[in-house]
């Protein structure tokens, strides 16, 4: 029973850490994500997804590596907030000049997808990173 139990609260943390973590992207965003995706916007879906996604590889790697839930919870956090800083810098690093927000609310799923992919390869750099 008691496997069953710490499934559960890793389960509901986990859930709660990507909650958070997607809700600290949204607030970094001008405009109404939900609201651009509901009229079919794909490239702030694919920017959107691709975080969540590296957002969640963060938070698997926190939970294979942890010794203890306080432990996965401090490097989910930890995962979390190097994944949103590192994501930024490389948006400013690669486009210094490119107002990159502007370009997906306005649909262009080159930019969409190439925050995706960022998305996804951040969150792997910063997973493995946590593999002590």
């Amino acid at each position: 029973m008691t496997y069953v139990v710490n499934f559960l609260i890793y389960t509901v943390l986990g859930l709660v850490l990507m909650g958070v973590g997607i809700g600290l992207f949204s607030l970094t965003t001008k405009f109404s994500e939900r609201e651009l995706i509901r009229q079919g916007n794909m490239a702030v879906a694919l920017k959107l997804w691709g975080k969540a996604l590296g957002l969640a590889i963060v938070i698997y790697a926190a939970w294979s590596n942890s010794v203890s839930l306080l432990d996965a919870l401090l490097w989910g956090a930890i995962g979390i907030i190097t994944q949103i800083l590192v994501y930024f810098a490389l948006e400013y690093i690669f486009t210094p000049k490119t107002n990159l927000a502007k370009k997906v609310e306005e649909g262009n799923l080159a930019v969409g997808f190439s925050l995706f992919a960022i998305s996804i390869i951040v969150g792997l750099i910063v997973a493995g990173s946590m593999s002590y």
